[in-house]
């Protein structure tokens, strides 16, 4: 029985830590020690299936580091010996990806979906690959690469769209890298029906993407509005310079630029249809975000304690930079409630999204203007 095991079930004893050796390797595969939290010394073959622990000091008193074990996944090329095609290797990572606790949320939201990208990148095929194609073997070469990307999914806990350099908004590919949000809002659809009904009858001839990141908005509505120029504003300086890749990339210089700006400070309007995904993840949420949001920049996050700190500024500054029968198109989340109740009154439209999200909201010209003179009107009454 023992024999057939991929473990020893024996363990030799250095000082106060126990360590576990790999059977045939003779690595060192899992370790604790007095006054370390290691189940390796009860049970080795569980503990080190999919992980090991790790950062044990031999001598607390002497070692800086903590003494806490930490767990991270390891996947080795004994586990994926059975995996052959692409398939196999979609449902492994899946299962190692919800093992492991991963989150989603930059473009999937589940762990199968998540994999299928991985693999599909790594293989060199398209998102929307055939199903008669999953049952194809991977050549050895091809085998390493997927292992590979699929590791760096689970210990370093990149997003996949990091991982990839790729984004998908409103039917179209963008190049993303940490200097960037990863695109994922549900303005989306609003592009993709070229924001109708609210903009039926609206002769649109500039757009204003504010706080562009990769400029995925901007540029999805230059594609819905070919007679339209675009601005892509964004106050960071990395941002724009992955903004100006994807003008490039979808050939559309002619009339798309992106500029450096502080929200309006560096603009000119009037502009008939102004979009914005600004900042509005609160204090307490940021305290609280998974590791896979702590790879994306916190400015393009992080909007104050109650979230509004920059989609207060745009409504105050809008109407100067908006035409009278301009769109402001602007995406607040979970902080829609607190919005509402800071501007009581201010007409709010907000619309509901087929594949899912909310939180956006849509304003005339005219109705920002009416509001902010109906309160200047009252604050001097």
């Amino acid at each position: 029985m023992r024999a057939s095991m991929p473990y020893r079930g024996a363990r030799r004893r250095a000082g106060v830590a126990w360590i576990v050796y790999h059977r045939r390797s003779r690595r060192r595969i899992a370790t604790a020690g007095r006054g370390v939290p290691g189940p390796a010394c009860a049970a080795p073959r569980s503990v080190t299936r999919y992980g090991h622990w790790i950062d044990f000091p031999r001598n607390p008193e002497r070692d800086p580091r903590t003494t806490r074990a930490r767990w991270r996944p390891v996947v080795s090329d004994a586990d994926l010996g059975g995996l052959r095609t692409v398939r196999d290797f979609i449902r492994w990572g899946a299962s190692r990806f919800n093992e492991a606790g991963l989150v989603f949320g930059h473009g999937t939201d589940n762990a199968l979906d998540e994999a299928a990208a991985l693999v599909f990148h790594a293989l060199h095929l398209p998102p929307d690959l055939p199903a008669d194609w999953l049952g194809a073997a991977l050549t050895r070469a091809e085998r390493g690469a997927v292992a590979a990307l699929l590791r760096r999914r689970l210990h370093e806990r990149l997003p996949a769209a990091y991982l990839t350099g790729e984004a998908w908004f409103a039917g179209l590919s963008f190049r993303v890298d940490p200097r960037v949000l990863i695109p994922r809002s549900p303005i989306a659809e609003l592009v993709e029906c070229g924001f109708e009904p609210w903009a039926a009858g609206l002769e649109v001839r500039r757009i204003l993407d504010l706080g562009t990141g990769s400029g995925c908005i901007g540029i999805a509505c230059a594609m819905a509005f070919p007679e339209a120029a675009v601005d892509l504003a964004d106050v960071s300086p990395d941002a724009l310079e992955v903004a100006r890749e994807n003008i490039a990339r979808h050939g559309i210089e002619a009339r798309v630029r992106a500029l450096r700006s502080d929200l309006f400070a560096a603009l000119a309007g009037p502009y008939d249809l102004i979009v914005s995904n600004p900042p509005y993840v609160t204090e307490a949420q940021m305290r609280a975000v998974p590791p896979e949001y702590r790879h994306e920049p916190a400015g393009a996050l992080a909007g104050g304690p109650e979230g509004l700190d920059f989609a207060l500024r745009i409504l105050r500054e809008a109407p100067a930079y908006l035409a009278e029968a301009g769109l402001l198109v602007v995406e607040v989340g979970e902080a829609a409630a607190s919005l509402e109740a800071r501007l009581p009154g201010l007409p709010f439209l907000w619309p509901e999204f087929a594949r899912g999200g909310d939180g956006v909201f849509v304003l005339t010209g005219a109705e920002l203007r009416d509001y902010w003179k109906n309160r200047a009107c009252a604050g001097s009454a």
